[in-house]
């Protein structure tokens, strides 16, 4: 299975309260930190919801 490799770039300050969740289900609390979870329609729908803090990288 394809992992995907997120980093959060952006601070989640002023972000409305479900995008913050969302974030932080990611396991992203702090500017910089990275996740890897599988390539799911379940985290793809979580990625879309905050892509425009996050920079996601697929692993082969």
């Amino acid at each position: 299975m394809a992992k995907l490799k997120i980093t959060l770039v952006k601070s989640t300050i002023g972000l409305v309260k479900n995008q913050k969740a969302n974030a932080e289900a990611l396991g992203l609390k702090k500017i910089g930190q990275v996740k890897i979870h599988n390539d799911t329609p379940h985290i793809r729908g979580m990625i879309k919801k905050v892509n425009f803090i996050l920079k996601v990288e697929e692993i082969a």
